[in-house]
């Protein structure tokens, strides 16, 4: 049995930027395993291109990227002990979670998959004959709600649940009094079809209806910001609607401090940062009945 200060662990994930849950979440725990005296190395799934002029180069970029990734996980399992690979449904899987896993096991290393997909019950639906193989090989598998553990369950794979990390220190309710008079809402997702903003705006729009007033703040970046924009002038609350783009994490308390309700509309979650974050500093959520939002709402 090893010590806790003697392990070494290769920490695959992605790191910031984008500043998105997984991310965060990724570097949050290699800064609490480090403060433990835990040896991490991360393996960064997320890595800059090289060269910088692939990025917006679909399919040749990803092989750019994909190849000296392995090449990092191979010699980072030779460095380390055991390798915790924080996991995605989809094309992540495929490309980044399962070749970890693949790369690990051969040389003989512990693997401990943390499995976060919010999708994972569609995507098991439809590709679960590829994930199965590499799931067999986990030594333990974490996940991060109860939402996530059924569909494993239901699968014949046993999950330790671990929730999600907030920094208590940094996230903290304040006195209402303190927080503006008008009513303020915010939305922290990213702009793009899987969060349904256009919900959020349509909603907000009803709400003006009884307080003129009131103030909606969208922090996210992505696809759809235009078309978002469009709306909210269509629905004549472009005044009241504010696009603050990506919002970094270390600005994030303080714009909760401003916030009276969070609004969290996505088609399908697992255990989203932003309502955790919410909670944390004291702002009520509304919320979409999917995933594993019940768990928490």
């Amino acid at each position: 049995m090893m010590n806790a200060p003697s392990i070494r662990i290769a920490l695959v994930g992605p790191l910031p930027p984008p500043f998105g849950g997984m991310a965060n979440q990724t570097r949050q725990l290699a800064e609490l395993l480090r403060s433990e005296g835990v040896g991490v190395e991360v393996v960064r799934v997320n890595a800059p291109y090289r060269p910088a002029w692939l990025e917006p180069v679909r399919g040749v970029r990803a092989l750019f990227r994909l190849l000296p990734y392995l090449a990092r996980l191979w010699a980072a399992a030779g460095r380390n002990d055991l390798f915790h690979i924080m996991a995605n449904s989809g094309w992540s899987w495929h490309l980044y979670a399962a070749p970890a896993i693949w790369i690990a096991k051969l040389r003989g290393k512990v693997v401990v998959i943390n499995y976060r997909g919010g999708e994972a019950e569609k995507f098991f639906a439809r590709a679960f004959a590829w994930v199965k193989p590499s799931l067999k090989r986990a030594d333990a598998i974490i996940v991060p709600s109860g939402f996530l553990a059924e569909i494993f369950g239901k699968r014949g794979f046993a999950t330790h649940i671990v929730p999600n990390i907030v920094n208590l220190e940094r996230f903290a309710a304040i006195d209402p009094a303190e927080k503006p008079a008008a009513p303020h809402m915010l939305v922290a997702r990213n702009l793009e079809p899987l969060y349904d903003n256009t919900t959020a705006l349509h909603a907000f729009a009803r709400i003006r209806q009884h307080h003129p007033d009131a103030r909606l703040t969208i922090a996210g970046s992505g696809p759809e910001r235009a078309a978002l924009e469009q709306l909210a002038c269509s629905l004549n609350i472009a005044d009241a609607v504010t696009f603050a783009g990506r919002v970094e994490n270390a600005e994030m308390p303080a714009l909760y401090q401003t916030v009276h309700i969070a609004l969290n509309p996505s088609l399908a979650d697992n255990m989203p940062i932003s309502i955790l974050e919410a909670l944390a500093s004291g702002v009520p959520v509304v919320s979409t009945d999917v995933g594993g939002v019940p768990f928490l709402v």
